[in-house]
């Protein structure tokens, strides 16, 4: 009987171990098959990555993302698809409160954003807070709002650990088939430094139309999360303490909640070699000074295009320990400058490339009726770098064409809307009118503007007091 029983357990013991073995070998081939060369190691790395990419983009789950071979995840940017965000756009009563949920109506985040920047070259794909920083910002903080592609990760790393403050970036991809590389390298980027999960948030364009400069710099304002933003571009280093010279100073924190405009006058060293290493950079007004009269320092472009800073009027700033403003604006100015989100006009998308995106955009914000103003302690320095002439010459000249249009344009429409407005004769309406006033045909247009749209007779029907009694409409035909 004891012999019976030992044999039946050695059996089941064998059967055990045979069925153990055959489970093991099943799922150690196919994931062999899945996953060739994988070690352990980089499963618990792209596993992170995959974990990290789902919390850190709102409304996507690492669900959307696949596999592409043993070393890079597979970023499918039609998977990666917003539907599943929406915005609900809600009807509110006269005090301002919500009504019933159910009269919301749903857009799809895709669709709402391809209206948003319908002017760009489509179709471009737009992933907002790819990666969505940890801080929680001030809504008087400035947000440093930039651009990059790849070659300038390092670069950017080195403003986020200077700046220390929020930061909404703008990194585009090229949608071809190196693009699950890029994407692996931004991964790689985002986790490769504390800071930038602390200050940075990164908003992804994903097309193959190179240069989308304008709107670049507009989905990085859009998404900023603070009042006011700062045009700048990558390569230029902050050297002073802008932060703390702000909260300090209670004019320049007046002129931004007005809506004016701040501006850093910003410098390149002579010899470019003496601008690679921002560590070297002074950090003080006079130190600069001296600089510049060993001529080892000069104002940026100044030996080349003298017009793109020119206004900022730098003998004035090396005198001055005051706020001063701009007087002699010119259309080819091009400064950085810190502005309020609300009020400021975005930057025309129809500019792609090199040569006038920027200047377009600070003009058009000048006509506005924006005041520009220099601050007299902070200052931004040129990080040396190559540039890929070939890439630039192009955009050039097409784009200098459309920006003589797109002046006359300008100054025709917002002198058509202040006439609407009422503010011709306002101190609004002065940075236009200076512009614009040599402009051709301009002034007998504005002259001509009484006759094209008179004003209408009050309707007596109307009670006394009512909008249309008080306040003069303007027939438009």
């Amino acid at each position: 009987m004891a012999v019976a029983v030992s044999g039946n357990l050695c059996t089941c013991l064998f059967r055990y171990l045979v069925l153990g073995f055959l489970a093991f070998a099943f799922f150690y081939t196919t994931g062999s098959l899945l996953f060739p060369d994988l070690s352990s190691e980089d499963l618990r790395k792209n596993a992170a990555g995959l974990i990290q990419r789902g919390a850190g983009a709102a409304g996507v789950s690492a669900g959307s993302l696949s596999w592409i071979d043993a070393q890079y995840p597979t970023f499918e940017t039609e998977s990666i698809h917003y539907s599943k965000q929406k915005m609900a756009i809600q009807p509110v009563n006269r005090q301002g409160l919500q009504q019933n949920t159910s009269n919301q109506h749903l857009v799809d985040e895709d669709f709402y954003l391809s209206k948003v920047y319908s002017t760009a070259m489509q179709p471009s794909k737009v992933i907002p807070y790819y990666f969505r920083a940890e801080g929680v910002f001030d809504k008087e903080e400035v947000t440093i709002t930039t651009l990059i592609t790849e070659n300038r990760f390092e670069v950017f790393t080195k403003l986020v650990r200077n700046y220390r403050g929020p930061i909404s970036v703008s990194i585009w991809i090229r949608d071809d088939e190196f693009k699950d590389q890029h994407f692996q390298a931004l991964h790689d980027l985002y986790g490769s430094e504390p800071l930038l999960k602390q200050y940075v948030d990164v908003h992804v364009v994903v097309d193959r139309f190179d240069f989308q400069l304008n709107m670049w710099r507009n989905v990085a304002r859009l998404f900023a999360r603070t009042d006011y933003f700062m045009l700048l571009d990558v390569d230029f280093h902050i050297c002073t303490n802008l932060r703390k010279h702000l909260q300090e100073n209670p004019y320049a924190r007046q002129l931004l909640r007005e809506g004016s405009a701040l501006i850093l006058p910003a410098f390149e060293f002579t010899h470019e070699e003496d601008g690679v290493d921002s560590a070297t950079f002074p950090v003080e007004k006079q130190a600069v000074e001296k600089l510049v009269a060993d001529k080892n320092l000069m104002a940026f472009h100044s030996a080349k295009f003298v017009p793109g800073h020119g206004a900022t009027d730098y003998p004035k700033w090396f005198k001055t320990d005051e706020i001063y403003r701009v007087t002699e604006f010119n259309y080819k100015y091009e400064p950085y400058v810190i502005l309020k989100k609300e009020g400021t006009p975005y930057c025309d998308e129809r500019f792609v490339g090199y040569g006038a995106n920027k200047a377009a955009c600070l003009y058009e914000i000048y006509i506005s009726g924006i005041d520009y103003y220099v601050l007299p302690k902070d200052f931004l320095i040129h990080q040396s770098h190559a540039y890929l002439e070939s890439k630039r010459s192009g955009g050039r000249k097409l784009n200098g064409e459309l920006y003589t249009a797109f002046r006359d344009e300008l100054c025709f429409r917002y002198a058509r809307a202040m006439y609407f407005a009422n503010e011709l004769d306002t101190r609004k309406a002065a940075n236009m009118k200076s512009q614009c006033s040599n402009l051709k045909g301009f002034k007998a247009a504005l002259e001509a503007f009484p006759q094209m749209w008179p004003t209408t007779a009050p309707l007596t029907s109307l009670p006394a007091g009512s909008p249309s009694t008080t306040t003069p409409k303007r027939r438009r035909t």
